[in-house]
């Protein structure tokens, strides 16, 4: 072998390597769509389990095309009757989100005329600047409680696994770009240790994850994003709790300021 030649193998097989993880990112089940579909309990009321799968759709987290759960299925997750999906599909027919087909590979799909991205701009043009503000306070101090105790109970290892991820992500393909980035900002939080804090920061990730994606078309956006949440993770890995607070009130403005000026842009 040549000295080019075994020079070049490691990085060769590192290539490989970093090909290999993304391709499994990619095939990994969504966090957010984990939250989606928690049980809603005692209510189970029809329009309870329709707003859930409804902004699930909207929301770019149940794809165009994609197979929904059975029915019985997601009764179960819901914690809901069998009757009260069954309604709850016939109101998302009705509203053009779902379609149901008949036969051996039948069921209920997200319909392929669902456009996210459409509903996003609609969502951030009907959102006043006041409620976008609020909606970032609300944000960063769930985040800022989060990364404050994972900043004093994480080990370096568990973090160290969050940033292998961040350095993972590819931007040829957005929409797993936003997906990554989502799934590496709830992993982060989980290290909190604290499962109450983790999943209102999954339930707003959901709520705000429809519009960020709106803003990752843009190229100084996502290199802004990626870098403000690799100082939180910095501060995170170093256990300097002030720090991580301080990163993540900046980057949740940075990204408040960026709706608001597309916002600005788009009326």
């Amino acid at each position: 072998m040549s000295p080019s030649e075994s020079t070049d193998a490691p990085h060769n097989a590192a290539v490989v390597d970093n090909d290999a993880a993304r391709s499994r990112d990619s095939a990994r089940p969504g966090r957010l769509q984990g939250a989606l579909f928690q049980s809603i309990g005692d209510a189970g009321r029809a329009e309870l389990v329709e707003r859930r799968l409804a902004g699930a759709i909207t929301g770019g987290h149940l794809r165009a095309g994609e197979r929904l759960p059975s029915e019985n299925d997601l009764a179960r997750t819901f914690g809901v009757a069998p009757t009260t999906v069954r309604e709850s599909l016939l109101a998302l027919r009705g509203r053009g989100l779902v379609v149901t087909r008949r036969g051996r590979n039948g069921g209920s799909f997200v319909a392929e005329s669902t456009d996210p991205v459409a509903h996003a701009r609609t969502a951030l043009a009907e959102t006043s600047r006041l409620a976008l503000r609020d909606m970032g306070a609300h944000y960063a101090a769930i985040t800022a409680a989060c990364v404050r105790l994972a900043a004093r109970r994480a080990v370096p290892s568990e973090v160290q696994k969050v940033r292998s991820r961040l350095n993972r992500l590819n931007e040829s393909d957005l929409e797993q770009w936003r997906s990554t980035l989502d799934d590496v900002q709830i992993e982060l939080v989980a290290l909190s240790q604290s499962a109450r804090l983790t999943r209102e920061q999954m339930r707003l990730q959901a709520e705000m994850s429809p519009m960020l994606r709106l803003i990752d078309a843009d190229e100084a956006s996502r290199s802004a994003q990626h870098a403000l949440l690799l100082s939180v993770v910095d501060a995170v890995e170093a256990g300097d709790d002030q720090a991580a607070v301080a990163a993540t009130e900046r980057m949740v403005d940075a990204v408040i300021d960026a709706l608001i000026d597309l916002q600005s842009h788009t009326r």
